[in-house]
C-alpha cells in the first residue's frame, strides 16, 4: 500500500517545488497546503494571518493535511504543509505510520536566498529574513528532527532531492 508522503522543513526548503514534482514522478496527487487553505477559504494566507492570527490558520492547516490524506485512498498523495505544520501538537503523532514524513532540511541562509524573491512569507515579516529563518529552525527543530527521513536539500538541484525523494517512496513508502 502506497502511503502518503508528507514533506516538512523550513520556508524555502523546495516542499512546493519538490513536492509537485515527485508527485509526477511517482503518478501522486500533490496537495500545497496553503494554496489548498487559499482556494477553499478565497482568501490569502497572509490575509488570514493578518485578519485571524496564527492561531486560525493553524486550524485550517491540520485541517487542510487531514482531508489530503484521507482522500488520498484513491490516488495518494505528496502533501506539503507550511513550514510550521510540523511543530502543532499532535499533528506528526497523528500521521506516525499513516505517511511518510520527509523532512526537508535547508539552512537559514540557502533559505533566504531562495525567498527573496517571494517576500510574501507571514511569518518572515518583521525583520532580516536570516534571523527570522534562525529563529524558527531554533524553535521547530525538534518536531522537524522526528520525521522518518531526511533530505539535505542545501547546494543541491531540484532534480536531484526529487531524485532523492522519489528513491525514498519506493523504498520506505511503497510507492
Amino acid at each position: 500500500m502506497k502511503r502518503p508522503i508528507i514533506l516538512i522543513g523550513l520556508p524555502g526548503a523546495g516542499k512546493s517545488t519538490v513536492g509537485a514534482r515527485v508527485a509526477s514522478e511517482l503518478g501522486g496527487t500533490f496537495v500545497d497546503v496553503d494554496a489548498f487553505i487559499e482556494e477553499k477559504t478565497g482568501r490569502t494566507v497572509r490575509a488570514i494571518f493578518r485578519e485571524d492570527g496564527e492561531g486560525a490558520f493553524r486550524d485550517l492547516e491540520r485541517k487542510a493535511v487531514a482531508e489530503a490524506l484521507e482522500s488520498g485512498s484513491t490516488r495518494p498523495a505528496v502533501v506539503a504543509p507550511g513550514g510550521g505544520w510540523a511543530a502543532q501538537p499532535g499533528v506528526l503523532e497523528a500521521v506516525d505510520g499513516l505517511a511518510l514524513v520527509v523532512h526537508l532540511v535547508v539552512s537559514p541562509d540557502e533559505a533566504a536566498d531562495r525567498l527573496a524573491q517571494t517576500g510574501d512569507r507571514p511569518l518572515l515579516l518583521g525583520g532580516p529574513m536570516v534571523d527570522r529563518l534562525r529563529t524558527l529552525m531554533s524553535e521547530r527543530s525538534g518536531n522537524y528532527a522526528r520525521a522518518a527521513v531526511v533530505v539535505e536539500t542545501d547546494h543541491r538541484s531540484v532534480e536531484a532531492v526529487v531524485r532523492e525523494v522519489v528513491e525514498l517512496a519506493r523504498k520506505l513508502g511503497g510507492w
